[in-house]
């Protein structure tokens, strides 16, 4: 567990180590400074690099990597979640804890109240709902949408695609919770198992848990510091190309042919089921008629220059396709999406600032 020296070191030294028995050497980063050790407390690939490498994710060790690795940010309230040599993304991770969270977890014994995502989170969470008959909600990008369902008890598990993962226990996203579900989870698949050669690791759960729903390939493009007028003209653009679907469609199949077709766009507006309040303008989406989405949002459009986000998924059914390079699969829709956006011709740029 790697605390990147911000506040949840503090946390994991008496509950994974005093109280759970694991042992010291499970703690990386674990003792809170104010500069939080000269290091960005990211929990991402990127920022939690010493967690990356130890878990056989980064440069190449001899070290046999540990089973189950997880971070947690500068106020411990998002997460990251590694197995040996793999890595949970946030969508799915919301995902499997709802899917486990009643036989795994003792405090959702007699159910699930209901789920909710954040509108760019992917859909994964969406499939688990429909297959459970759980309630479900899509919501705009910020944690007081989630408060609302939760103290309305209309929601118990919900999460963020930017690696905020929480439940009705205490109403905001919780890095030591998640990690704490994961480890039930883990402890739950491997209750007849203890003595066995082979323990249900990580990744066998995330394998399962595609070949019993699908997998939702996800990746997101961070354009920042673009010209706050020319990042507000792409995004009119792209809500006024929504008009005509058989337009939108026929230029997609110009730039890719093997996509499907889009069967509905809009720009994102939510009306709250607590409060009654609207909010608009919360991002624009194509959805696909395989059940793939390209998401776009804009945000910070002030004097210092906006951020265009990109988000992409390919879904994918058949078992026999989920195991693919996360790459491979989501290349013809990530064509699509920058040639489809015109973002180069927009922004004058050519890759993105950061790809998640």
């Amino acid at each position: 567990f790697d605390g990147l020296h911000g506040v949840a070191g503090a946390y994991a030294k008496r509950m994974f180590v005093d109280e759970l028995g694991a042992s010291e050497s499970s703690l990386l980063n674990c003792v809170p400074k104010e500069d939080f050790g000269g290091g960005h407390p990211d929990p991402n690939l990127t920022y939690a690099k010493e967690l990356v490498d130890r878990m056989g994710l980064g440069k190449t060790s001899n070290v046999e990597p540990p089973e189950f690795g997880a971070a947690a940010d500068g106020d411990a309230d998002r997460n990251m979640v590694l197995g040996k040599r793999f890595f949970v993304t946030p969508s799915d991770s919301v995902a499997i804890i709802a899917a486990n969270a009643v036989q795994s977890i003792p405090y959702f014994a007699s159910g699930l109240k209901g789920v909710a995502r954040s509108m760019p989170t992917s859909a994964a969470l969406d499939v688990v709902a429909k297959n459970l008959n759980l309630k479900f909600f899509e919501v705009p990008t910020g944690w007081k949408f989630f408060g609302n369902l939760m103290d309305a008890g209309m929601c118990s598990v919900c999460g963020e695609e930017s690696f905020g993962t929480g439940s009705d226990h205490i109403r905001e996203k919780d890095g030591i919770w998640a990690v704490l579900a994961w480890l039930s989870i883990l402890a739950y698949k491997n209750k007849d198992n203890l003595g066995g050669d082979k323990l249900v690791t990580v990744e066998d759960i995330v394998l399962q848990h595609w070949a019993t729903y699908g997998r939702h390939y996800y990746t997101r493009y961070d354009y920042e510091n673009v010209d706050a007028e020319a990042a507000k003209e792409l995004m009119a653009n792209l809500v006024k190309m929504q008009s005509s679907l058989s337009d939108v469609n026929k230029s997609i199949k110009e730039i890719q042919p093997t996509v499907a077709d889009v069967v509905s766009a809009d720009e994102f507006e939510y009306k709250d089921p607590v409060d009654g309040s609207v909010s608009k303008h919360q991002g624009i989406r194509y959805l696909f008629g395989d059940g793939s989405r390209l998401v776009f949002r804009l945000s910070g459009t002030g004097s210092v220059g906006a951020t265009i986000r990109i988000y992409i998924e390919q879904y994918e059914k058949d078992s026999s396709k989920t195991g693919r390079a996360s790459s491979d699969a989501l290349s013809p829709l990530v064509d699509v999406a920058l040639k489809f956006s015109k973002i180069k011709e927009y922004t004058g740029r050519s890759a993105p600032t950061v790809i998640t």
